[in-house]
């Protein structure tokens, strides 16, 4: 592209209008009017007049390639930051999803927790009542075990005791029996 297409519309330059240069066959050719020969028609005045425009105007077209390579430096600029501020407002949309996402996975992860140890108290409170009634129904047949074997040690001795006197009553009376039969 050239410099002059990359400046904005209103940068663009008009150039001011030359003057046709004329070739130098007209410059030696003699005058109509009849003036000396050789003697050149354009005077050495409108020679340095059309210089001077001439360099005029290269001087304002290097301001106006100056001006465009300036707009061009300020555009470029303009789309370096425009570049740089939707690259951070990307890198800050990014992160602010980034925590996002880390606050739910981190808060669905206490959830999971908070489950699982409402779970496992809930377990551990109904493996606990299960051995306390585990350990109250051993406690009472145990005790019932206890109470029955007492019973029935009881109850042997009893009958221990009563048989042993019936055999003393019987053995006194059989004594008693046969001291009065012998002392008769």
């Amino acid at each position: 592209m050239e410099e002059r297409e990359q400046a904005p519309k209103t940068a663009r330059h008009v150039e001011p209008r030359r003057e046709a240069a004329k070739p130098p066959e007209e410059l030696a050719a003699p005058s109509p009017s009849g003036e000396a020969r050789g003697k050149p028609v354009a005077s050495l005045n409108d020679i340095l007049l059309r210089a001077e425009r001439a360099y005029a105007a290269y001087l304002e077209a290097q301001k106006d390639v100056a001006q465009a390579y300036r707009e061009s430096e300020l555009e470029a600029d303009g789309f370096y930051k425009d570049s740089e501020r939707q690259a951070r407002d990307a890198r800050d949309a990014a992160m602010r999803q980034a925590l996002k996402v880390r606050d739910e996975v981190i808060d669905k992860a206490a959830k999971a927790r908070d489950g699982e140890i409402s779970r496992a108290e809930q377990a551990y409170k109904s493996a606990l009542e299960q051995a306390e009634k585990a350990f109250q129904e051993t406690d009472l047949k145990a005790r019932t075990a206890f109470d029955d074997s007492v019973r029935q040690a009881l109850k042997a001795f009893e009958d221990s005791l009563a048989q042993a006197a019936k055999k003393r009553e019987a053995t006194v009376e059989q004594a008693w029996g046969v001291y009065t039969k012998t002392a008769s």
